[in-house]
């Protein structure tokens, strides 16, 4: 099977790899997004998919979009089927009907739950217990196509994005060959969506990340969760910005009627405990502004922290 791959970040290398060290395919081209700058210094960085695909010795294309001629270019490939891993360019209707099985996507949702650009995350927000990989025929709508194949996985209580993202793209590269060769055979029959179950998980902004501490430990420590590894959930310490990487919800019945949300009620071995609006949430892992994540002791040890110190 004569593939064209178009992928971009880390979610789309298992997949890429995959599909390079099966000998039944061909990857004839791998599209991937422009190099951007990056970083303090600013330079171009390729993308994931980009490096390796130059490691693999691929050929790579770089179209900033798929205009008429980027549309020819891949028409000339002659591609059996077009793989889609987050790709961040939208197909239009000459590319999603270029090739005889069409585009195939990898979701990282059960859709049609989490359409959209951030589906991990809000099932860890959301309290989601189970999630996992869709492949879908791609149509013209945001992964809206039939389904040919989904698998689940379940969430974790200390799960993150990036836990739940390593996790999900390893699982989403064997459901691709699998589907792949089920396509191949005939013996794959794809299924509409259930448009009454569909919800949008819509991308992250990092104003969202501020924690809300009069809101309940158990959605704090979520939020926490998925937004790490970015855009990093942060409240403020002492007229400063404070990053969590790491809290645990605990239930708490000894704070003082007085405390307030945000209110430190204690500090031990388990981390600092923050007053929330229903509980307390323990912090295990904080990064003051302009310096590195390091451990909630290292923390106490290093700003003379105490018990009635006030957060946010």
């Amino acid at each position: 099977m004569n593939i064209v791959f178009a992928g971009t970040p880390d979610f789309a290398v298992p997949v890429l790899r995959a599909l390079a060290e099966d000998n039944q395919y061909r990857i004839l081209a791998v599209y991937t997004q422009p190099d951007r700058r990056a970083g303090r210094g600013q330079r171009l960085q390729a993308s994931a998919a980009k490096q390796v695909a130059s490691e693999l010795g691929l050929t790579v294309q770089q179209p900033f979009k798929l205009d008429d001629h980027a549309v020819s270019e891949l028409q000339a490939l002659q591609p059996d089927v077009i793989v889609v891993v987050a790709y961040g360019l939208i197909l239009p209707k000459a590319v999603l009907e270029l090739s005889p099985y069409g585009c195939v996507n990898v979701h990282a949702s059960l859709l049609p739950r989490w359409r959209g650009a951030a589906p991990v995350a809000r099932a860890i927000e959301a309290g989601d217990s189970t999630t996992g990989v869709t492949i879908m025929q791609m149509d013209e709508g945001l992964d809206t196509g039939p389904i040919l194949d989904q698998s689940s996985l379940p969430i974790g209580d200390t799960d993150t994005s990036q836990t739940l993202h390593d996790r999900l793209a390893e699982l989403g590269a064997e459901r691709m060959l699998d589907t792949l060769e089920r396509l191949a055979a005939g013996n794959i029959t794809a299924h509409p969506q259930d448009e009454t179950l569909a919800s949008y998980a819509r991308k992250l902004k990092k104003q969202e990340a501020m924690l809300n501490w009069a809101e309940p430990a158990s959605r704090l420590d979520r939020k926490i969760r998925a937004f790490n590894p970015r855009p990093v959930a942060h409240t403020r310490f002492r007229q400063r910005g404070l990053r969590v990487w790491e809290a645990r919800p605990r239930e708490w019945d000894h704070a003082s009627p007085s405390a307030v949300p945000g209110e430190v009620v204690a500090i031990d071995r388990d981390g600092i405990h923050v007053l929330s609006g229903n509980g307390v949430l323990s912090l295990r892992q904080l990064q003051l502004e302009g310096g590195k994540p390091i451990s909630a002791e290292a923390f106490i040890n290093g700003h003379a922290l105490a018990p009635g110190e006030r957060l946010g």
